[in-house]
């Protein structure tokens, strides 16, 4: 459903509600009254969603230039039951840098109110107190710019903008040596090289994996190449040796592969535009030419350096002999779909390492633990799908992990998981089929390195690294089973309307160049929930059939919308994509709604009070 040229609907903005309370206000609880006067953008995320943490940084310069008149607040919604935590949102506030207030909602409650059902999702509530605004998904920052920019103007004519200072106090810094270090690497010498991700540098660590030997990096955002003083990263994780002795930086947020000279300490830029990839962009050529999306890890199989792009969920590849890039497994399809390489689903790759004939993955979203063979085919050794999680040790089958942020080859075949919101370290015997846990109390780990008869783990909420001596008896733990805690959408069997909800910004219309700008994929877990509306198309509306012989299951839609500016003058409009994926648990019964409306960007118009 496109419409464009929309009015401005306005609906009472329901009340701020979240057990946790508030982040980031000196200990200030906020009602909506209290912001009154103000624009506010909600931005409903979690700290696991890789799209929620690109809006994150699309809203930086946002915030920054609409500071006296914009309040934007987060609104942590979590997935997993890690993230329901205070403290672990408290980490994640610090470790991605946030500077605006965020309300810690661990029941959904607000999240609930206000209908959401995708992370990210930003809404936008006028100065008087009504949402004018919806959007679901990445690239909306320039229509909402727009939006904030109309409402300064309208609400400073009618007396209703009040500017001056927002609500946000930052903390106070904590003098640790590393802060939410991500993943480590043993050099030739012995020491450790560290990503240290918070602060935006590298730290080579000596031998006792604790004192300081040097830093690389300015240590503030950035992306410029240089000396160890000049160069600048932008919370860099993974971290690979290549054959001539330099090391690969996956520099996640500038959307870049990095060279480090261990020698000089000299950084320079390997692959990457320090522009994020979009459906549309080029998925192979020169490296330096090419567009990436959030590289999480690095490992070096088969010749090439693979990288996890967790911000597109693929596997590419990167050539230091051609110096080029190139897609090597996955559709930018969000889930846990096994075979060829080219038709395999992923879900945010985070982790990633090599033996001479598998790559193995650790696959976030799907807490799953997956390898890549030398034949190109995808396998999944744990994990079942988005929505499974837990811990439980036992039958690969029927073991659970909770969203692996890192995976290590261990000698004698097996490979060691980082699981990272089960704050444990988990082992995987492909010889026996089996999961057992090798060590608990872990913080966040989030990698590990093999020294000699030790493991040394990154525990990166505990903002160091942790040596352990690899037990020979597994620890014994108490099994646990989750589901995603979202509240299935009832709906009835038979015959359901999706209807995506994409209004094209003020000023804009659908890029209608180079054919249909609008792309609609549906698929369902399981398969056969789904009898009639399965696949891609064009139309962002779409008539489903759902099997009455399936309680219950997740829709998966995957909307895509392109819109251009509107001035026939312009020869060369800037143009922008709008993206998101949606896994809607459903629930089948009799009375249930016979319309699914899911919101990309606007208002939906046949939403029930309205006006």
């Amino acid at each position: 459903m496109t419409d464009s040229a929309p009015r401005r609907a306005r609906v009472r903005a329901p009340e701020l509600i979240g057990k946790g309370g508030w982040l980031n206000t000196g200990d200030q609880q906020y009602t909506l009254a209290d912001l009154r006067g103000r624009i506010v953008v909600l931005d409903f995320w979690t700290f696991c969603c890789i799209n929620c943490l690109h809006v994150l940084d699309e809203l930086r310069e946002l915030e920054e230039k609409h500071q006296d008149t914009l309040v934007v607040i987060g609104v942590h919604s979590p997935k997993f039951v890690h993230e329901a935590e205070h403290q672990a949102v408290v980490d994640a506030v610090e470790r991605y840098g946030l500077a605006h207030p965020v309300l810690d909602d661990p029941e959904l409650a607000t999240w609930k109110q206000y209908a959401v059902r995708a992370w990210p999702t930003l809404v936008v509530i006028d100065p008087e107190g009504y949402v004018v605004a919806q959007h679901a998904g990445e690239g909306h920052v320039h229509a909402i710019e727009r939006l904030v920019t109309e409402l300064e103007a309208e609400h400073e004519a009618k007396g209703t903008l009040r500017r001056g200072d927002g609500p946000y106090v930052a903390p106070e810094p904590e003098p640790t040596a590393l802060r939410f270090p991500g993943k480590a690497l043993l050099l030739p010498s012995g020491t450790f090289l560290v990503s240290d991700t918070t602060r935006h540098q590298l730290v080579e660590l000596a031998e006792d994996a604790e004192t300081v030997v040097r830093r690389i990096g300015s240590g503030t955002r950035g992306f410029a190449d240089g000396g160890p003083r000049e160069a600048s990263f932008n919370e860099p994780q993974g971290l690979a040796l290549l054959d001539d002795g330099s090391v690969v930086v996956a520099d996640t947020v500038n959307h870049a592969l990095r060279r480090l000279d261990p020698v000089t300490g000299e950084v320079t830029t390997l692959a990457g535009t320090g522009k994020q990839w979009w459906q549309g962009s080029a998925t192979s050529g020169p490296a330096r030419e090419v567009d990436l999306s959030s590289p999480w890890d690095v490992a070096v199989f088969g010749g090439k350096v693979w990288i996890a792009m967790a911000g597109v969920h693929q596997l590419w590849t990167y050539d230091p002999a051609e110096r080029t890039v190139a897609v090597a497994a996955g559709t930018t399809n969000e889930g846990l779909v096994d075979g060829p390489a080219a038709e395999a689903w992923f879900a945010q790759p985070s982790g990633l390492a090599a033996t001479a004939d598998r790559l193995w993955l650790a696959d976030s979203e799907t807490s799953a633990l997956r390898w890549v063979g030398l034949d190109g085919q995808v396998h999944t050794a744990v994990g079942t799908g988005l929505f499974d999680f837990g811990h439980r040790d036992g039958a690969a089958g029927q073991a659970l992990l909770q969203h692996p942020l890192g995976v290590t080859a261990l000698p004698d075949g097996s490979v060691a998981v980082a699981d990272t919101y089960n704050h444990a370290l988990r082992r995987y015997d492909p010889a026996t089929g089996e999961v057992t846990t090798l060590a608990t109390d872990l913080r966040e780990p989030s990698d590990a390195v093999l020294v000699g008869e030790d493991i040394v783990v990154v525990e990166s909420a505990r903002h160091r690294l942790t040596r352990l001596r690899l037990p020979e008896e597994a620890v014994r733990v108490e099994s646990v089973a989750h589901r995603t805690q979202r509240a299935a959408t009832e709906v009835v069997p038979g015959a359901l309307r999706l209807d995506v909800i994409f209004q094209a910004p003020a000023g804009q219309k659908l890029d209608m160049r180079y054919g249909p700008s609008t792309r609609l994929l549906v698929s369902a877990t399981p398969p056969e929930l789904l009898l009639k509306g399965e696949g891609a198309d064009t139309d962002l509306s779409r008539d489903l059939e759902l099997n009455p012989d399936v309680t219950e299951g997740v829709l998966h839609v995957s909307a895509m919308a392109a819109s251009c500016d509107d001035d026939p003058a312009n020869a060369y409009p800037a143009c922008h994509v709008h993206q998101q994926d949606w896994g809607v648990p459903v629930r089948l019964t009799e009375g249930g709604a016979d319309r699914l409306p899911l919101v990309l960007a606007g208002m939906d118009d046949a939403a029930p009070g309205q006006g």
